[in-house]
């Protein structure tokens, strides 16, 4: 029997439901007037309005900094007062991001396990997370970053299930076909059992995977050390599963070119704009007690990641992620199973920026709650045994309701995103002072350290 049409919609239906949710969130978050309470949130509002309307309107205003694709996606949209002001394009946009994350996670493990419970407990983690939530519902990059990997990563799965002589070109409807089943969505490890078993996505070709870790890493640093150990294992994947060495790295390095062109791109516009290749400082002051120190950089790490989920999720997670790895490296055609441990490289930035001693942020945690997601969902989903794995997904679902508050506003990262909410009344004295200004008439301002009170100002008046 060919996959059925529950399993085959799951992804589908999860992104839907996310979409919901993660609005009625966001409008949560409006009524208590936090969307906008993290600096950086009102900071990307300022950097994408100013690619259009500033002193000096132009490319070059898209930042060097920070990555463009976000305040690519949110130039337009922005220049209208209510959406700058507000924030309520670029909140629509980590909207969207999060529920195509939330079904990408769902893809990812209906893939690796085939089963839809499984699939279904992960996309839950990551749903249910309050920090997830509360940052989907702000104009910050994580969600969107969340989105692009998960897909990059879903995707990069299933085109390593394609034979390597039509890779390049649209998958066969043939090929599905061959795929069949034996039972319904949950047979024992029907997503694993065979090297062609999961979800075929029609047409799906090299550069469709290519583009979307091209705009991965358009989004986030983070994505760049996600798409090299995705890539990495997609070679080893096609390797272990017959196709030559060296066929099987010329196959990965067309996807390879992508990314490759998308951030030496960057590098090359950084340069021009501000005369560095690549900005790795000089933006924070080293004061983590990390500096200099590995294993407290990785501690750090870890306790962040408990403080976003709990013990028993960050558990139920890392446990999930050995089995991946355990089925990656040991049995040739669960070879694909390394590519969920991809996302988990989404750590080395964080790792390395506290080794430097830049000071400890819990947000940087956030994106590794979709690798605990994706290992959560195959703790559940790897038992051969379909009573087991129904067993292990309560389990996962009951653990993820007794830790996670999805409208909690004492949740670590909204509490993060508040640190600078006493500095606002002393921000409106100074707004002020500037008040019955001519239109028209220039305000100089440092976009380094004032650019998030540039759109806070905005709401005054001043633009």
């Amino acid at each position: 029997m060919i996959i059925p049409f529950a399993p085959r919609t799951l992804p589908v239906t999860t992104a839907l439901v996310a979409a919901l949710g993660g609005a009625i969130v966001a409008w949560h978050y409006h009524q208590l007037g936090l969307t906008l309470t993290h600096y950086d949130a009102r900071g990307h509002l300022v950097v994408a309005r100013r690619i259009i309307d500033s002193i000096t309107p132009g490319w070059q205003q898209v930042g060097a900094v920070w990555l463009p694709l976000p305040h690519l996606l949110n130039a337009i949209p922005v220049q209208i007062d209510l959406f700058y002001r507000t924030g309520a394009s670029g909140v629509a946009i980590s909207i969207a991001a999060f529920a195509i994350a939330a079904g990408a996670i769902s893809w990812i493990v209906l893939s690796l396990t085939g089963s839809a419970t499984a699939a279904a407990a992960g996309a839950a983690v990551f749903a249910l997370n309050p920090n997830v939530l509360y940052l989907q519902s702000t104009p910050m990059t994580e969600p969107l970053l969340l989105a692009t990997t998960t897909v990059a990563v879903a995707m990069s799965i299933e085109w390593c299930r394609t034979d390597p002589k039509v890779c390049a070109t649209a998958v066969s409807g043939v090929l599905a076909g061959a795929n069949e089943r034996t039972a319904a969505a949950d047979e024992p490890g029907a997503g694993l059992d065979e090297a062609g078993a999961g979800l075929r996505v029609p047409g799906l070709q090299t550069c469709h995977v290519g583009w979307a870790f091209a705009l991965a890493c358009l989004t986030r640093y983070e994505a760049w050390p996600v798409t090299a150990s995705a890539l990495m294992a997609a070679a080893w994947t096609r390797w272990r599963r017959g196709q030559p060495l060296s066929s099987a790295a010329c196959d990965v390095a067309a996807i390879a070119l992508y990314p490759a062109i998308a951030v030496a791109g960057f590098t090359i516009f950084s340069r021009v704009v501000i005369g560095e290749w690549f900005v790795g400082g000089g933006f924070f002051v080293p004061e983590n007690k990390a500096l200099d120190s590995p294993l407290v950089a990785a501690a750090e790490i870890g306790w962040g990641a408990r403080m976003l989920s709990g013990g028993p999720l960050v558990w139920a997670g890392a446990g999930g992620g050995a089995l991946a790895l355990g089925f990656g490296l040991l049995i040739r055609r669960r070879a694909d199973a390394l590519l969920a441990l991809s996302l988990l490289a989404m750590a080395a930035l964080p790792w390395a920026a506290f080794v430097k001693g830049h000071p400890f942020r819990i947000r940087y945690m956030v994106p590794l709650m979709a690798f605990e997601a994706v290992g959560a969902g195959m703790a559940a989903g790897l038992p051969p045994d379909r009573r087991v794995r129904a067993a292990c997904a309560i389990a996962v679902l009951a653990i993820a309701g007794c830790e996670l508050r999805p409208l909690d506003a004492s949740a670590p990262m909204a509490v993060e995103a508040q640190w600078d909410r006493p500095n606002a009344p002393v921000r409106e004295r100074v707004t002020a002072c500037l008040g019955g200004r001519a239109p028209g008439e220039k305000i100089m301002a440092s976009m380094g350290s004032l650019g998030h009170y540039m759109q806070e100002a905005s709401r005054s008046g001043l633009a």
